[in-house]
């Protein structure tokens, strides 16, 4: 059973990222979907990540919001919303410097491998920008 949008909105602090990912999980175990919750988890993690990042650095406080709904038969979108000015980039992570380098940069590029479809947009409310992706049933 496919259930309605779910959407959670909450301060940029890397506190949320986890609620953000028990939102997506339990709106795919509602919705009978359990094969889709492994990558779906990930990579809301990943772009919300993104998202609170872009704030920090940004000095953005505006809300992240994260919808999670449907688009058709067994095809999840995830939308992830913040203000913060810029768009994400897909690039590799650093090879070289220090030991936090290797661990940045990372997000897009996994968003946009296992993903069915991904992008940014910059139309909505506010300045800002979502980042979305698309994860099918039958993709697994």
């Amino acid at each position: 059973m496919e259930t309605d949008d779910v959407t959670l909105t909450f301060p940029p602090h890397p506190i949320w990222v986890r609620t953000a990912r028990d939102a997506v999980r339990a709106f795919l175990q509602a919705a009978g979907h359990p094969e889709l919750i492994d990558t779906a988890t990930l990579l809301t993690s990943e772009a919300v990540t993104n998202a609170i990042n872009a704030c920090a650095a940004k000095h953005c406080t505006a809300p992240v919001t994260v919808t999670a709904g449907w688009r058709g038969a067994g095809c999840l979108s995830v939308l992830v919303r913040d203000e913060a000015p810029g768009l994400p980039e897909c690039r590799g992570a650093t090879p070289y410097g220090n030991e936090n380098d290797a661990e940045n940069g990372r997000g897009i590029h996994l968003i946009s491998y296992e993903a069915r479809a991904w992008g940014v947009c910059t139309h909505g409310p506010g300045a800002g920008k979502g980042t979305w992706f698309e994860l099918s049933q039958h993709q697994q």
